[in-house]
This record gives structure tokens, sequence and C-alpha cells, in this order.
């Protein structure tokens, strides 16, 4: 099997996982409406509602992008993909723009796979697999924002209501096993069209690489959003806190003087997204020097996992002994360590090296043709 025709398949699985983190989470809504649960009801709703709106404006925004780009649409066309700008408001005013580009990718993607090629020269071929790659990397980027738009918050919500509440059920459960799984699949796909998009930078292999930057950013967000759940336990004003931390996370965003978007209120609407994963994980939003950036977050973070355990310790001594207080207490700390250890492992022995000497790599690719100007202008010192 080539990898082209493994990718297509992932593809699918990548649906499976973004199709089955939705439904979960509707039917868990569904079940505490039933319940008269109406607190957990417009919170578990909100998420998704939130998650589906940011990726539904950006999709529609790249595809408007995409009809005014002279090398993807030389001819001035008024359709893209066959679909008219009509149609396409349509589409994302239903929340089906995710799934349009899926169904283009798979379907495009299928007849370079699996059907013989007509003679085509290696020009045509060429040109095929880079309208297919810009498509991917697309869509990456857009579960990257669907990811900690919808899936880490609902993760977070879960959790506290497992953990504080003891309310333990099948849905919940699945919810937090979709929630997880689409949080490490889309992080590894996003970081591979990340590296595939920057000609200057070498693909990110896969085996060991791959598994030790995936243990990195999964234990991490694990240790941080657990240390979340047993803050917001303790107390329920930790939702400001985590307020305060989005904004200020926005805030150095938008100093940064990011470029990723054609419109300046698109660019604001980017910039609070960027605020929201840094919330979870470390993003690099710019072209620059990470070093003391990613160094100051995530003592930060070890400094919140430290403190999460502690202060429930203090505050609540009944809980000291308590077998669910040590269990997550452990999972936090073994998390933290492992996630860092697997941070040093791979920047230090395992980052595919640079094909040339340029600035840092920054965690917004955008897309083919106009992104990559965006990058370019990302990288300018």
């Amino acid at each position: 099997m080539t990898k082209t025709s493994m990718r297509w398949l992932l593809t699918i699985a990548g649906v499976f996982l973004y199709v089955g983190d939705i439904w979960t989470d509707i039917v868990l809504a569904v079940k505490y409406f039933q319940e008269e649960q109406y607190v957990w009801t417009g919170f578990t709703v909100m998420f998704i509602l939130i998650g589906l709106l940011v990726t539904q404006i950006f999709s529609y925004a790249w595809y408007w992008d995409d009809l005014n780009d002279p090398l993807l649409n030389p001819e001035g066309k008024k359709e893209i993909s066959d679909m008219s700008k009509p149609g396409l408001v349509v589409l994302h005013a239903f929340g089906f723009g995710i799934f349009t580009r899926y169904y283009h990718l798979l379907k495009e993607g299928f007849q370079v796979v699996w059907t013989k090629s007509n003679g085509d020269g290696v020009d045509k071929l060429r040109e095929v697999h880079k309208k297919l790659f810009c498509v991917a990397t697309d869509l990456s980027m857009l579960k990257l924002f669907e990811t900690f738009l919808e899936s880490a918050p609902q993760l977070l919500l879960q959790l506290y209501i497992l953990l504080g509440h003891n309310e333990v059920s099948v849905m919940q459960c699945l919810s937090v096993a979709f929630s997880f799984c689409n949080i490490a699949w889309s992080l590894v796909d996003y970081r591979r069209c990340l590296r595939r998009s920057l000609p200057y930078i070498r693909e990110m292999p896969s085996g060991l690489p791959t598994a030790i930057y995936l243990l990195y950013k999964i234990c991490t967000i694990t240790s941080l959003i657990l240390s979340y759940s047993l803050l917001l336990i303790l107390s329920i004003y930790t939702t400001v806190v985590l307020t305060v931390l989005w904004l200020l996370a926005t805030i150095w965003t938008h100093l940064l003087e990011t470029k990723f978007c054609s419109s300046r209120s698109l660019e604001f609407l980017y910039r609070a997204v960027a605020g929201v994963i840094l919330t979870f994980t470390f993003f690099n939003v710019k072209g620059q020097d990470t070093k003391v950036a990613m160094t100051t977050y995530y003592i930060f973070c070890t400094v919140i996992n430290i403190m999460s355990p502690s202060l429930m310790a203090l505050l609540k001594p009944e809980l000291q002994t308590s077998t669910l207080l040590l269990t997550i207490s452990g999972l936090i700390c073994g998390c933290s360590v492992l996630g860092l250890v697997c941070l040093i492992l791979y920047y230090v022995q395992l980052h595919p090296r640079r094909v040339q000497r340029e600035e840092d790599e920054v965690d917004d690719p955008g897309k083919e043709t106009k992104s990559l100007a965006r990058i370019k202008n990302f990288l300018k010192p």
C-alpha cells in the first residue's frame, strides 16, 4: 500500500472521529436535557455550536479566497469545486462546510489513488497532488480550530462533571474517549501538514518521531485539563481565571501582529481562536524564536499542575486519602513529567532539521497559494 492510499484511508478515519465526537456530544446533551440538567445541556450545546460556527466562518472565507485567487482560479470562474457562491452560503449556513471539504478530498483522492491514470503527464499529476494537498491543509487547520473550540472544552466539562459530581454514564465515557482521540488525531494530522507545507523544512517522518511528538502533546494537554478540572471542583470561579488566561493569550497574539487572514475582522477572530488554543497547549502563532516563549509557557503549566492537587489537598483535607484524588494527582504528575521529557527528546533528537537556515516554523500554515504567501509574511524578520 502506497503512502497516498494510506493517507486516503486515514482521511476516512478522520471523518469517523469527527462525526463520532459531535454525535456523542449531541446525544449527551439530549441525555442531560431529559434528566433536567439544563446547565450541563447548555454548556454541552454551546461548545458544539461555537466549534461549528467558527469553522464554518473560516471555511467559507477560504472558499471565497480560492474563488478570487488567480493561481487556483485562473479563468475567473464563478464556481469553486462545482459549487456556486449561493450554494456555498447555504452549505455553510447549515454547518456542512467541513463535510463538503471532506467529500471533495475523498472523491478527488479516490480518483488519484484507486483509478489508473490515463496517460497523464508528470506536470498534470503534480498539479492534481498539489490541489489535493491544498484541500487537506485547509481541513487540518479547520479540524485544529474545531478541536480546541469544541473537543478540548468538552473534555474539560465532562471531566468536571465526572469528577466533581460523581455522575458517570456510558455516553459520558464515549464523549470523553472521542474528544481525546479527536484531539490526538488533529494534532498529528495538523503537524504533518504544517511541515509538508513549508518547502525548506523536511517532512515529519512516521514512526518514533511522530509517536514522541504525540506523547508530548497529549500528555501536556491531559495534565493541564485535569488540573483545570480540579480547580473547577474547588471553585466555579476558576472559569473567571480561565477567561483571563484566554484574554491574555489573545492579547499576546494580537501584539505579535499576525497576518493569517485576508480581512481584518477575520484576523481578530483568528487571534481569539489562537488564544483558546494557547489555553490548552503551546501554539507558535508567528515565525520567530520560540525557545523563551515555550519555556515560559511550560513553566507556567508546571506551576498549575503542582498547584491544583496541592490546593485540593489543603482546602479539602477530607480528600487527602481519597483514591480518586490520589489517582488524579498521580496522572497529573506522571503526564506532566512524561510530556516534558518527550518535548525535550523530540526537539533535541528527533525534530526534522531544516533544509536551509530560516526562522522558526509557524503553527499556522494557512493554505497553499495565498496561504503560502501568508507564511512568507510570517517569516519576514
